[in-house]
């Protein structure tokens, strides 16, 4: 991707000697003159991102002496292709380049460094430094708890200096949902003030340069398929490739819904009727629908009981869980499990049941992965958990098709209903849900990497009540255009 693009001037001095002059694009320089504390400049590929940050970075050292500035990215060679090689050309003159350190040191004192964070172990990159200025380059492929970690570490002890963290991402990644609730959505948390954040839109018509001399770049964006044409080349961030559920709708179709003949769709009035969406109020089971619960066993990962219901048309409803993540101020921390031995989990789940209303009294069928009937170790899960009066059957745990039976679920029908509704209280399948990727090696499958403990016990519910897919093949088909497991 050609790094020069232009529209707009601006031109600095390095002590006194040497004009640096660029040409940038609007939203560049909306993204290199930014003063929020949190700035993110994203969406289509094609922007020039990564050329507004390495201008972003040169124009902060340029400007105040002595300050330090941090680039990151995934891996250490996308830190060397993308920006220490052609920083080395372009800052020739300006400032030396250390090899050892992957610093630009300049003649002011300034300092431009480069890092990487691909495990988790490289967290000790960042322990006990700091930077003024902080630039997270492809952010949202990094997870959310390490680009935390990161800026965290713009704390810089310069007074009257700039203290702020630049992301660059595009739709589609591990730390998706993150860069969205925050920049996209502007969902924020009680410790996050709104005023700190601000979003640059990037589309690869923006770039004018690139337009005109790679005009067959965007002709390639062009022709990818629909849910990768949408993030890359139109910044869609409620799509993107490798998402597993793409087809999980957490807010009503609106588009949709004019497409199939509302008119001015009202999104409060399609979740009352359950239409183009799976998000709904939280309901009671009636006394003639029968309750399953469904249970994946988890120690150093969450373990997860969801509790279903079917209703007369054979529509499954997920009204409760009990989801076994660690927490911290009240927040789930995610994919890590409370570390609770057998016989706590189960009875405190025996307790939950007991005491819940919409529970307590009703019969309820059991499902769980057949993992938890190994007794190697003496007893098994199971055994355990039928001391507490909580049984299960044995679920089929086959992948691939059970997979396509909660891709199935999730089809709507002409009309906007679909065979699969969550209730808002089960806030923990809200969350994670929408962040499983697709197996990079295996792409009919999910990457078990990701926090898919809620996704293996809805599978295995979906599979106790499978779906004909023969009599669905022409919703779906008329639906998604292909098989759901073919958009990755």
């Amino acid at each position: 991707m050609s790094r020069a693009t232009e529209e707009a001037k601006e031109r600095w001095t390095t002590e006194g000697r040497r004009v640096i002059t660029y040409r940038a694009t609007r939203k560049q320089l909306q993204f290199i003159n930014s003063r929020t504390k949190h700035t993110a400049y994203g969406g289509a590929r094609g922007g020039g991102k990564s050329w507004a940050t390495d201008r972003a970075a040169t124009k902060y050292a340029l400007q105040y002496p002595g300050i330090r500035a941090l680039i990151v990215r995934r891996t250490l060679e996308d830190v060397r292709k993308n920006h220490i090689i052609p920083l080395r050309r372009e800052l020739a003159g300006i400032a030396t380049f250390s090899q050892t350190n992957r610093t630009f040191n300049f003649k002011n004192g300034s300092v431009i460094e480069f890092q990487y964070y691909d495990s988790d172990k490289d967290d000790t990159h960042f322990q006990g430094n700091e930077w003024d200025v902080i630039f997270i380059e492809e952010a949202t492929q990094l997870e959310e708890l390490w680009i935390k970690t990161i800026a965290t570490s713009c704390r810089g002890g310069k007074e009257g200096y700039p203290k702020q963290v630049f992301y660059t991402c595009n739709p589609g990644g591990p730390g998706h949902q993150y860069i969205k609730r925050l920049f996209v959505d502007r969902k924020f948390e009680s410790n996050e003030n709104p005023e700190d954040y601000t979003f640059i839109q990037a589309l690869v018509t923006d770039n004018k340069y690139l337009m005109r001399t790679q005009p067959d770049y965007v002709n390639f964006l062009k022709a990818l398929p629909p849910k990768l044409r949408a993030a890359w080349l139109y910044g869609r961030w409620d799509i993107f490739e490798g998402m597993f559920f793409e087809d999980f709708r957490t807010e009503p179709d609106l588009r949709a819904a004019a497409e199939g003949g509302v008119e001015n769709p009202d999104p409060e009035e399609l979740k009352k009727q359950r239409r183009w969406t799976h998000v709904i109020k939280p309901m009671k089971p009636r006394p003639n629908w029968p309750i399953y619960r469904s249970f994946d066993w988890g120690y150093h990962r969450p373990f997860s009981m969801g509790y279903y219901t079917v209703d007369e048309d054979g529509v499954i409803y997920r009204f409760l869980e009990y989801y076994g993540v660690q927490k911290a101020d009240g927040k789930p921390v995610p994919n890590e499990g409370v570390k609770w031995p057998p016989d706590r989990v189960f009875a405190a789940i025996q307790e939950f049941e007991r005491e819940h209303p919409y529970l307590a009294g009703r019969e309820i069928q059991g499902i769980a992965d057949p993992a938890i009937w190994d007794a190697e170790s003496g007893i098994s899960f199971a055994e355990t958990a039928m001391k507490y009066g909580i049984f299960f059957r044995k679920g089929d745990h086959k992948r691939i098709t059970g997979w396509m039976q909660c891709h199935y679920r999730l089809m709507f029908d002409d009309a906007g209903y679909a065979q699969f509704y969550v209730t808002e209280n089960c806030e923990e399948f809200i969350r994670t849900i929408p962040t499983l990727q697709y197996d990079k090696h295996k792409a009919e499958d999910l990457d078990t990497d990701g926090e898919d403990h809620i996704a293996d016990e809805w599978r295995y519910m979906c599979m106790s009540r499978p779906i004909n897919a023969e009599e669905l093949q022409e919703m779906v088909y008329k639906s998604w255009g292909m098989n759901p497991l073919e958009l990755r």
